[in-house]
């Protein structure tokens, strides 16, 4: 049965609205880890459902290129899904979201050809989302892959700064609005659309090099962010519905993020983006931030007697945990905590690691039940009645002179408790300080035990000393 173009477009309409229904409910249940799998399958759904509508348009080009291109990308997402470690979703995200930005750059770069027969006379309600879709598609997706070449360390983590450095890309920034309204009001001016490329490229790429490692978090969600911008911009140029919703979606859900990452932190987005703030010092290089005392270090021994007298454990992890793929060795101290009739929980602090929910996904990937983590605000009350204080590889988001301290760069950043508990035992590689660059006061309290070496290692001799104690 052929059916009518009325009757196509509106089966097109229904499935479109079909699948944005399937977006919102996809973000919805993201937002707990217990129904965030669903969350994504519901969304995946919802994507699968916008694109076979999109197909059964006519005029969408062909389809045979369609389908391969479908197929190819399919592949290429399911090796990578299966492929990749957890401990790199964080780069992995940052590359989705350039190719989010480049995708919508290029869907965009195309439907200015079309239009440019129209000339002068083209309707600005589509030239302006052409430009707006070049522009923020380009930038999202230089800007992350200098988020990814810094997350994998093919880069210094480290800012890269130059002097007039903000001058500069302010300069930079107005020739590319410059160009943007010459562009609008005369499509066919076709060199200045590529130079409006080209410098939308740039200035992804000087955007993002001045920003540490320790900012991380929020660029990443600030650039899933402009992908969403730059998808939605696109959806209104090619007047495709499910495209405007969707980008809406992340957009505005990105924009969120980024802002409860900057509350995290106590710091303003400017802050983040023009501070230069963020390095990861070399060795020995701290500065200090009230550390005084006398550092302690202990063996795997005295660390296992401890916990074999505690009944309140609470594990701190942080992005030693990552690097060192400790993830499952936590697990599995905390199962044989449980056993002895230990009780042990999680404290989640909303910058831990390299991404937002970094630690939320590693131990969900070690099978942590969900209602052992908890967040800043749920753990805080619970440290002054633990036994133990676990810190797993975390810095800043421990160091109590960000409540103290005025003149430490974390001051007055939320922090975890961890001072409170009665044993804080910390797991560290060296006494090199965090992205912060500061030293963590911390380390020298007397209730504070160091245990020095790889996490994984580490806790792995710590479970070996539990159980013999415990045979």
């Amino acid at each position: 049965m052929t059916l009518t173009p009325r009757a196509t477009a509106t089966l097109v309409t229904v499935a479109y609205l079909i699948s944005a229904s399937c977006f919102i409910i996809g973000l919805k249940r993201l937002s707990s880890p217990r129904t965030a799998v669903k969350g994504n399958l519901i969304g995946a759904v919802g994507m699968l459902l916008a694109v076979l509508a999109t197909l059964v348009q006519t005029g969408v080009g062909s389809l045979g290129l369609i389908l391969a291109g479908l197929a190819i990308g399919s592949v290429i997402g399911a090796l990578l899904a299966l492929k990749i470690e957890m401990t790199a979703m964080p780069q992995m995200v940052a590359l989705l979201n350039g190719f989010g930005g480049a995708a919508s750059a290029l869907v965009a770069s195309a439907e200015l050809f079309k239009i440019l027969p129209h000339g002068t006379n083209a309707s600005a309600f589509v030239t302006v989302p052409i430009i707006l879709g070049a522009l923020i598609g380009w930038v999202t997706f230089t800007g992350s892959l200098i988020a990814f070449a810094k997350l994998q360390e093919i880069m210094t983590t480290a800012p890269i700064t130059y002097p007039g450095q903000n001058i500069f890309n302010m300069i930079l920034s107005a020739v590319t609005l410059v160009l943007a309204v010459l562009i609008v009001r005369d499509p066919t001016r076709v060199s200045y659309f590529w130079i409006l490329s080209a410098l939308s490229a740039v200035l992804g790429v000087l955007a993002v090099i001045p920003i540490g490692g320790a900012d991380m978090p929020v660029v990443i969600a600030l650039l899933n962010s402009y992908s969403g911008l730059a998808a939605c911009a696109t959806g209104f140029a090619i007047n495709n519905n499910a495209l405007i919703i969707s980008g809406s979606l992340v957009g505005a859900s990105g924009v969120i993020l980024t802002a409860i990452m900057c509350k995290a932190m106590n710091r303003s987005l400017a802050n983040v983006l023009f501070s230069a703030f963020g390095s990861a010092p070399e060795e020995g290089t701290a500065a200090a931030a009230g550390a005084t005392g006398t550092v302690k270090g202990y063996d795997a021994e005295d660390v296992a007697i401890v916990f074999d007298a505690a009944q309140t454990v609470i594990i701190v992890p942080g992005y030693g945990m990552a690097v060192a793929q400790a993830q499952h060795a936590v697990r599995e101290l905390a199962d044989l905590l449980k056993e002895r009739g230990t009780t042990v929980m999680y404290a989640i602090h909303p910058v831990a690691g390299r991404m937002p929910g970094h630690m939320n996904v590693l131990l969900a990937e070690a099978n942590v039940p969900y209602e052992e983590l908890l967040d800043l605000d749920q753990v805080n009350p619970h440290f002054p009645e633990a036994d133990v204080a676990l810190v797993v590889g975390a810095n800043d988001i421990t160091n109590p002179a960000a409540r103290t301290e005025k003149s430490s760069p974390i001051y007055g950043m939320p922090i975890l408790d961890v001072d409170k508990a009665r044993t804080i035992v910390v797991l560290k590689r060296s006494m090199r300080p965090g992205f912060a660059g500061v030293d963590n006061p911390l380390y020298t309290l007397p209730q504070t035990m160091m245990f020095f070496g790889d996490a994984k290692a580490s806790l792995m001799k710590l479970i070996q000393e539990l159980k013999e104690l415990g045979s």
